[in-house]
């Protein structure tokens, strides 16, 4: 069974939208995209490379694959060329003939079991509401959210207004700094929540 593993760029205050560009995703009104590139460092870059380079299929939510769509095929350094090269997987109801060579849309959230089956090391990257599906699912093996030190106040979250599922996590690796104040966190599921327990309590 291989292992599944979101990759979300994030503020303190929870936002992952529009990492990547002013206009990468501009829903609801959100002013602030092309938030990381300042924050971006040759480590920073080698920790996300190296994810990359180990991964042997690609999954995206429809949001996300849009705009990996609309601009990943057109790119050719290292990073465009693997992700051409590699399977990928949408989610989405709507999205049944995809355009990007290489790439299978699913309907379901559960039909990742049979990918899982299939393939080694999928990773995922942006795609907020995917995640929290997977959660629910339990499909979701690794989470690593790279944290950035800013925040908005507004726009997109990965666990807006209660959404989420009771579950605990561990690390899967040390936690990571790099240079201009990012921080790689990396979590792997670990059941439920231990609750009920008072601090200091035999």
């Amino acid at each position: 069974m291989g292992i599944l593993t979101a990759n979300l760029f994030v503020t303190l205050d929870g936002v992952y939208q529009a990492p990547g560009g002013p206009e990468e995703d501009r829903g609801g009104g959100f002013e602030f995209g092309g938030w990381q590139a300042a924050y971006f460092d040759d480590e920073t870059g080698e920790a996300i490379g190296a994810g990359i380079d180990r991964m042997d299929a690609l999954l995206l939510g429809r949001k996300t694959y849009d705009i990996f769509a609309g601009f990943w095929p057109h790119q050719e350094d290292h990073i465009g060329e693997t992700f051409n090269a590699l399977p990928k997987f949408v989610v989405s109801q709507t999205l049944t003939r995809p355009e990007w060579e290489g790439t299978t849309a699913l309907a379901e959230v559960s039909e990742l079991s049979e990918v899982k089956e299939r393939f080694l090391d999928i990773h995922m990257f942006g795609s907020g509401h995917l995640i929290r599906s997977l959660l629910e699912a339990d499909l979701l093996d690794r989470l690593n959210l790279f944290l950035y030190p800013l925040t908005f106040g507004s726009g997109k979250r990965l666990f807006a207004d209660g959404s989420g599922v009771p579950a605990a996590f561990r690390f899967a690796q040390p936690p990571r700094a790099f240079p201009k104040g990012a921080v790689l966190l990396s979590y792997e599921r670990a059941g439920a929540p231990i609750t009920g327990i008072t601090i200091g309590q035999d």
